[in-house]
């Protein structure tokens, strides 16, 4: 254990009203990564796939624990008449507010537009009037989704699960919350750091659940009508052995808490 961590088993412990999403997004997005890049892309291509035939109406998406991360919701945008961004941690709602008010976006998000734009789909959209438009933010606890009472037609979740918590228990929660919140058939992006230990966001240290392919495969399979995993062996920091990517489309099997 590092002199003066203090250990936080579970959600509720970690100082998430001190998370500072300035620092994060400059050590993680400022400069983007190429791993994110190629997320971006695999999230791209495997959104165009599952509206290929055409964009129902009334599409709408959540990023779920969006924090400090504008490239899920971003990721959506084509398909979607509303998004909504879930998010706990007060400082980041205030970062997303920003972020999805008239004035625009920081220019840190414009690199992985960059990338969705490749594909025409993206391309047609304007996407700094669009994140104004049809984009809102909410104050919630993923726990909240447990029974599914609200459902979205798209949803991601970028290192929410694995990364609020070092219970196994509060990890499937979140996972199950998670995929109880989208209809049937709705496709879906969801991302974990491997094998992490946790991380430090400036001077406070946050809790992490270490999972691998089989863990996260295991988790999402009796939500999943399809799903396909890519294990990413990019190191973006010291304390953790990649990333994972998993993308697939609700079934209809109802779980319960």
């Amino acid at each position: 254990m590092e002199r003066g961590r203090v250990t936080m088993d579970r959600n509720a412990d970690a100082p998430w009203s001190k998370f500072d999403p300035e620092v994060y997004v400059d050590n993680n997005y400022r400069t983007p990564l190429e791993v994110d890049l190629l997320i971006v892309r695999l999230m791209r291509d495997y959104f165009s796939r599952c509206f290929s035939g055409g964009v129902p109406d009334s599409v709408r998406g959540v990023d779920v624990g969006a924090g400090a991360n504008l490239y899920p919701a971003l990721s959506m945008l084509p398909w979607c008449e509303k998004t909504l961004l879930l998010e706990y941690a007060r400082p980041n709602v205030e970062y997303l507010e920003k972020q999805v008010s008239p004035g625009g976006y920081d220019t840190a998000w414009d690199a992985f537009w960059e990338v969705l734009r490749e594909s025409p789909s993206y391309a047609a959209v304007e996407p700094r009037s669009r994140v104004s438009e049809i984009v809102r933010v909410e104050r919630g606890n993923l726990f909240d989704l447990e029974h599914g009472h609200r459902r979205w037609d798209i949803g991601t979740m970028f290192f929410v699960a694995d990364s609020m918590s070092e219970c196994p228990e509060e990890f499937q929660r979140g996972v199950r919350c998670f995929m109880n919140a989208l209809s049937e058939g709705a496709p879906f992006a969801a991302a974990f750091m491997k094998e992490s230990v946790g991380y430090r966001v400036g001077a406070h240290d946050y809790p992490a659940y270490r999972v691998n392919e089989s863990r996260v495969r295991e988790s999402l399979e009796p939500f999943t009508g399809e799903l396909e995993i890519h294990d990413l062996h990019h190191m973006v920091r010291p304390g953790h052995e990649g990333m994972i990517l998993a993308l697939g489309r609700r079934n209809s099997e109802v779980a319960a808490p």
